[in-house]
């Protein structure tokens, strides 16, 4: 498993205009080749009357499935620079597909690899791109006096702190790095002085998008 990996999170629509002809990103989060396949034929669908919707996907926590097609450009002009830029941007679970309407005027080989890599650029911008983390989800239950020692070293540690829970003790639910779980429970420990217990939830995926922490199955 990957300890960090960038993903898109949620879609989005650019565009450029190159010699009169338009190029149309459009992206969209996928994790199978079934999903992409599916994005490529609603986008031909959409835009059925463009000369050519060529797209370029990378799915995998390490990019292990990518693919490409020019959809009848000249051969590595479209498909392949738009794979570029996601692999350039370390972009993964993404479906990229440019969509051009030609406008009479001949861009050469060189115009197009900068149109669909232009383009492909437009439409990650629109788009919302997060790190996904390796964490562990730790239940950490304390005294009162504890839960204010918990807070201060979890904001020292920007860990977040997802929920809590009081009854006569105070049960928090974080979400912690994998690489800080040694040193908060560490910490944990000698500011209670071993009084709270910590119980170890599993491993799992987190992201931030701004203050919004993002869980995933």
């Amino acid at each position: 498993m990957e300890e960090k990996y960038k993903i898109l999170y949620q879609g989005g629509q650019g565009e450029l205009t190159e010699k009169k002809s338009r190029f149309i990103a459009t992206t969209r989060p996928v994790e199978t080749e079934e999903e992409a396949a599916a994005f490529v034929e609603e986008m031909k669908k959409k835009y059925w009357d463009a000369r050519h919707n060529c797209y370029a996907y990378v799915i995998g926590d390490r990019g292990q499935t990518a693919r490409c097609s020019d959809d009848g450009e000249p051969a590595q002009t479209a498909g392949r620079p738009i794979l570029d830029v996601l692999l350039g941007a370390g972009v993964r679970n993404a479906c990229v597909v440019v969509t051009r309407y030609f406008g009479g005027v001949l861009l050469g080989t060189g115009g197009l690899v900068r149109a669909y890599s232009g383009a492909a650029q437009e439409g990650l911008k629109a788009s919302t791109v997060v790190e996904k983390c390796l964490g562990r989800k730790l239940l950490i239950t304390t005294d009162y006096n504890g839960i204010g020692k918990l807070q201060y070293i979890a904001g020292q540690m920007g860990i977040v702190i997802r929920d809590t829970q009081y009854t006569d003790q105070v049960t928090a639910v974080l979400v912690v790095p994998a690489d800080q779980v040694s040193s908060l429970e560490k910490q944990v420990t000698e500011k209670t002085s071993g009084r709270a217990q910590i119980v170890d939830g599993g491993t799992l995926y987190y992201a931030m998008s701004g203050r919004e922490m993002i869980l995933f199955d």
